[in-house]
């Protein structure tokens, strides 16, 4: 029979539980990467407003939280960037996609679904969306660029965007009357 020290069988059981440790911080990132962005409808409706997201140009965005099994929809990536953005967001985020406006049609966006962490933004830009002035969302940057040279406005990375940029309060335009 062999005899290990204790320091060995200690040393043994720390490599054992940093294996384990690794394997499910694995099964962590496999789980981000498969979950899927959700198709839109003709029934899809925004979760902060309820409007049709069929039925508005721009892009559109969803949040999938942990413990939900539908994703939360916004008609607007000015929204999606706010509630993202919000200091009280404190719900735990699985994945969050936008649309991809260098692929997707601008008036009638169908699919085209990056990582809204990973994208560029156009903010200023003359086109507009559901709630009037929105943020353009691309993939890759020299899209959004070639998009704010023909429409206006500045590309900004996820990391750069801050919360008083996609202020919700006053509305559309922000108007002050609401």
């Amino acid at each position: 029979m062999i005899r290990y020290s204790k320091f060995f069988r200690s040393l043994l059981a720390l490599a054992v539980l940093a294996s384990a440790l690794a394997l499910s911080g694995c099964d962590k990132a496999a789980e981000s990467a498969s979950i899927a962005p959700v198709e839109i409808d003709r029934s899809t409706s925004c979760d902060l407003d309820g409007m049709l997201l069929s039925d508005y140009p721009g892009p559109k965005a969803q949040i999938h939280y942990d413990g939900q099994a539908q994703p939360a929809f916004f008609c607007d990536t000015t929204e999606l960037l706010n509630t993202l953005l919000a200091g009280e967001q404190v719900r735990a985020i699985r994945a969050v996609y936008v649309q991809d406006m260098g692929e997707a049609d601008w008036d009638h966006p169908e699919g085209h679904w990056t990582d809204a962490r990973s994208a560029f933004y156009v903010f200023g830009s003359q086109r507009h969306g559901s709630m009037g002035p929105t943020v353009g969302s691309f993939a890759k940057e020299a899209d959004a660029q070639r998009f704010a040279a023909d429409n206006g406005g500045k590309v900004l990375p996820f990391a750069a965007i801050k919360p008083d940029m996609v202020d919700l309060s006053g509305g559309a335009k922000h108007d002050s009357r609401m």
